[in-house]
């Protein structure tokens, strides 16, 4: 399903092998339709045979575009025409796109940083399953976005491929040249190649998403199902498709130590990730001493008052790869679990209709968290992971999971079993059942179900979703991700858009979320309702408000809760963006100071993102994140000594980027972190935190790269060794705590 996020941006291992080749025995593709041909080159075309609008003959041309958005069906505004054409190596899609260049959205960017640009794409389903696809999205400076798209799933853009652009703004508006060679997808062999695609064409300015063939959204959830088939007359392969990256890191650490005082650390290790792709379906990633760093840096998320755990999105390429195999209704494997590996292999991949994910590390994090002299201290965990899927009808499916963790004499196993079948007229009906298993030797065991049952339909108006879930509190996946057990709960939302025939108010209308959940032993623990507006104008405008009542039942206190919420998000003018939202309501205290039960606040919280492009080269981010609970008079606890703030949050982020070439960046992010408790009131302590950290990057294309960084975090403490106590506070982040200078490169080798 396209999202709006595509919108704007747009002998284990032998066992592994063997399981899947097995599995694959019996699956066939679905059957072929009436083809457009692509015809053979013996040149490669290039970006100059298409800047002055009249293209070589021996081209497929694809000139009737029609909207996917805003106006379903809807001729494309601007002409566009896209030519493809293949030799032995590469198929080739050459872009004539007119408009006026006065409102070309594009950007010099790093690699998939152009989603709020104008840009065109190629979606390939290579296998015929009418399920999966790559997508290769090229802006006017020739700048790449890519990834896979999943029709139920969503897209992920954590797919790196090693492709080809060029592209260049004209008097009447953009052309681009895609080379994309056939050694970076995976497809069967055959005397032919029939493929599925779909070409597409996003025009910002107009909240534009057109496509050929004609993609209606009333046949969603089937996006890559309603691809047109392509044939390429000919036996090409990808080949032996062998991939090493060998890399290495340098760094140079000074930081406060809390027991030992300022402490100095030099680190430097090589490494090696390998690909391989088994029979042009199946990939094999396997690493010694693998690549698992982190250069990106995650944007900051409010983490104080926080209930539930914050998580982050794995970022690290061995985990990447395929990524998709392991959604499920259930988050039962969550990869970033896996903190500190230093081996990995992993088999992911499709043979017709079936598809397969393996994956087994080691992990030396619950080891280095215990002291030295702890039993287990230097030990290691062992973590596996296996979905299998099959496809059957269209686009329904059934697959089976299983994982086991083991850290010494402690286990987690998970077995579930997930379907999704689609009936007629698009209603969806998807559920899981799961069970695991925790030895917490020699403390106890714990075990119990889980499941899942949900019904889906949408359209070009409506949104309609109902989830039941149940999880006994035996329920335990530490590979995964559950917020909460021993509950049951139900979720419906319903969403209803028009869509007028207008340029100036392109969708608008109302939603309503209800959620109850109670416990197994039938006591309620919460309950909310949630009706809200948007309105969508042009320029990827979006306003929203909404209002919730809520109830929470929370360490035995039950809790009326009230929220009202304002958005705003917009791109009016191509050289700024901004999301802005702004809350204000009742929520409870989660972590109050010792003694004091949890209990009710008046709630404020604002977010503003605001991005500057000045200039094609340049990007300007600006982030704030304001968080404040204060007390209400009339619920005032009695350790408080008079109404007032409980705490206030302020988050910030400043980031520059700046983009000499393509292949050349340069960056700085400058963050500050302000947590002001109320300490007779809550458990948090009083902290402020600024962090620096400036990247040189050179980065030609996936697997090769080079990163020189500087990084420094100051934080509110004074340190004086002969001191008692050693540590003070300060009012100002004035000591720093943790200083790195760092290299790493790495270099792609194909054969």
């Amino acid at each position: 399903m396209i999202s709006l996020f595509r919108l704007r941006r747009r002998g284990v291992v032998f066992a592994l092998v063997s399981g899947a080749l097995v599995l694959a025995a019996g699956c066939t593709a679905f059957g072929e339709e009436v083809p457009l041909r692509i015809p053979r080159v013996d040149r490669a075309p290039k970006l100059s045979d298409f800047l002055e609008g009249v293209p070589r003959e021996a081209e497929a041309v694809v000139t009737v575009f029609k909207q996917f958005d805003p106006h379903d069906g809807a001729p494309i505004s601007e002409r566009t025409a896209a030519y493809l054409s293949y030799d032995r190596k590469n198929l080739y899609v050459g872009w004539i796109c007119k408009d006026d260049p006065k409102k070309i959205r594009a950007r010099v960017a790093p690699r998939k940083q152009i989603d709020t640009d104008d840009r065109v794409t190629i979606n390939i389903d290579t296998f015929q399953d009418h399920k999966h696809a790559y997508w290769f999205d090229v802006n006017p400076y020739g700048i790449q976005y890519d990834g896979r798209t999943t029709d139920g799933i969503g897209d992920d853009p954590s797919w790196e491929g090693l492709w080809y652009s060029e592209g260049r703004i004209t008097d009447d508006g953009y052309v681009v040249l895609e080379t994309i060679p056939f050694r970076s997808m995976r497809f069967p062999r055959a005397v032919k190649q029939i493929w599925y695609i779909c070409l597409a064409r996003m025009i910002q300015r107009n909240n534009e998403f057109a496509v050929w063939p004609y993609v209606s959204h009333n046949r969603l959830p089937q996006f890559v199902g309603q691809f047109a088939p392509i044939e390429i007359d000919e036996d090409i392969s990808p080949g032996r498709n062998i991939e090493l990256i060998p890399y290495g890191i340098y760094s140079r650490d000074q930081y406060l130590d809390p027991s030992l005082g300022f402490q100095q650390q030099n680190e430097h290790h090589p490494g090696l990730d390998a690909k391989a792709v088994i029979r042009d379906a199946l990939t094999l990633d396997w690493a010694v001493n693998p690549d698992f760093s982190e250069i990106g840096s995650d944007d900051p998320q409010v983490r104080v008052n926080q209930r539930y755990e914050v998580i982050y999105p794995e970022r690290r390429p061995f985990f990447l790869e395929n990524a998709s195999i392991f959604t499920m209704p259930e988050q039962l494997f969550f990869s970033r679990r896996i903190v500190d590996p230093q081996i990995g292999a992993k088999l992911t991949g499709a043979v017709g209709r079936c598809g397969l994910g393996a994956l087994i590390a080691d992990d030396r994090a619950p080891g280095e968290v215990l002291a030295q002299g702890q039993t287990g201290h230097g030990d290691r965990a062992l973590d596996f992971a296996i979905r299998a899927e099959r496809e059957f009808d269209h686009q329904s499916h059934v697959g089976l999971f299983l994982s086991d963790t083991t850290f010494q004499s402690r286990s987690n196993r998970v077995a579930s079993v997930d379907a999704r079948y689609i009936a007629a007229h698009n209603w969806i009906v998807n559920g899981q059942a799961t069970t695991t298993q925790t030895d917490l030797n020699p403390t106890g065991y714990r075990a119990g179900p889980g499941y899942v049952l949900g019904l889906k339909k949408s359209d070009n108006h409506n949104y309609f979703q109902s989830v039941y879930t149940d999880r006994s509190p035996g329920l335990n996946a530490t590979l995964g991700y559950i917020s909460r057990t021993d509950i049951r709960r139900w979720d419906t939302n319903y969403n209803r858009q028009w869509k007028p025939a207008s340029q100036t108010v392109l969708a608008y209308g109302p939603s309503l979320d209800v959620m109850f959940i109670y416990d197994h032993e039938h006591r309620l623990q919460n309950w909310s309702t949630t009706p809200m507006m948007s309105l969508t104008l042009p320029r990827l405008t979006i306003l929203t408000l909404q209002h919730t009542e809520a109830y929470e039942l929370y360490n035995g206190i039950g809790f009326r809760e009230r929220s009202t919420v304002a958005a705003l998000a917009t791109s009016w003018y191509k050289w700024i963006d901004l999301n802005a939202v702004y809350s204000q309501g009742v929520s409870p205290n989660y972590y109050p100071a010792a003694g004091v039960a949890p209990f009710l606040g008046n709630s404020n919280n604002a977010s503003m993102v605001l991005t500057l492009r000045p200039q094609p080269h340049l990007r300007l981010d600006e982030m704030y994140y304001y968080t404040r609970l204060a007390t209400i008079p009339a619920l005032l606890p009695s350790a408080a000594q008079a109404a007032g703030t409980i705490f206030t949050n302020h988050l910030i982020r400043s980031k520059i980027n700046y983009q000499f070439t393509r292949d050349y960046s340069f960056r700085a992010i400058l963050d500050y972190n302000a947590l002001l408790p109320n300490n007779s009131l809550v458990s948090s302590a009083y902290s402020k935190q600024a962090d620096a950290t400036l990247l040189f990057t050179y980065l030609p294309h996936p697997g090769t790269a080079f990163y020189l960084g500087y990084a420094d975090t100051f934080e509110n403490v004074d340190y004086e060794s002969g001191a008692t106590p050693a540590y003070t506070l300060t009012k100002l982040p004035g000591t720093s705590t943790d200083r790195q200078i760092f290299v790493k490169f790495s270099y792609l080798l194909r054969f």
